[in-house]
């Protein structure tokens, strides 16, 4: 049986999205810049601010009720509710350690009839946290059992791939992936027919 590893934030769920739409532009109602137009994440260069200043916000929102409670991606459920039991899953992500206990959360509440292994990579960790791993690639390598990982970071595909995983980048304006969502999932399910 096959693994999938899921990215969550903004595969799993739609975390930029909400974070631009609920948060930033709210607060900001100067800025003009529509979710379609962040063609690099992390965004700061588009929105012309700092990083800092991004991921402060980011950080900020995470913890709200909004982000703890974010619905999650439908077609991806509804492709689990057809497909997922011919798989394994994994959900894997890359951001602070103090918001991982509620995004760990929200990935068993919204998808813990598939997913049953969460991991994280600890990201602007303190001196205090032991750096096990530095990037999901270094992580993927330790787990040692994905063999599909889904995500909307080229930098973590291209990882995945010298590992000799499949991958699959998940459409979004940062990236350059020629699939849809609709496209990626078809290929899971192809993948899925031919196991059987």
């Amino acid at each position: 049986m096959l693994t999938i590893v899921w990215d969550v934030d903004d595969v799993l769920n739609d975390l930029m999205f909400q974070w631009l739409t609920q948060s930033w532009l709210l607060q900001h109602p100067n800025c003009r810049v529509r979710y379609a137009e962040l063609k690099e994440n992390p965004p700061d260069k588009v929105l012309g601010i700092t990083r800092e200043a991004y991921l402060d916000s980011l950080d900020a929102f995470r913890k709200t009720e909004r982000a703890m409670n974010m619905q999650a991606n439908g077609e991806v459920l509804a492709w689990l509710r057809v497909h997922g039991a011919r798989f394994r899953h994994v959900a894997l992500t890359a951001r602070p350690l103090e918001t991982a206990p509620d995004v760990a959360h929200w990935v068993m509440n919204n998808f813990g009839a598939w997913i049953r292994c969460f991991g994280v990579v600890p990201t602007r960790a303190d001196m205090n946290v032991p750096t096990y791993d530095r990037s999901k690639g270094q992580y993927l390598s330790w787990l040692g059992c994905g063999d599909i990982l889904v995500d909307d970071s080229i930098e973590n595909i291209f990882q995945a791939k010298e590992l000799g995983m499949k991958t699959l980048l998940y459409p979004q304006p940062w990236n350059e992936s020629s699939l849809t969502t609709a496209s990626l999932l078809n290929e899971l399910s192809y993948l899925a027919e031919n196991l059987d």
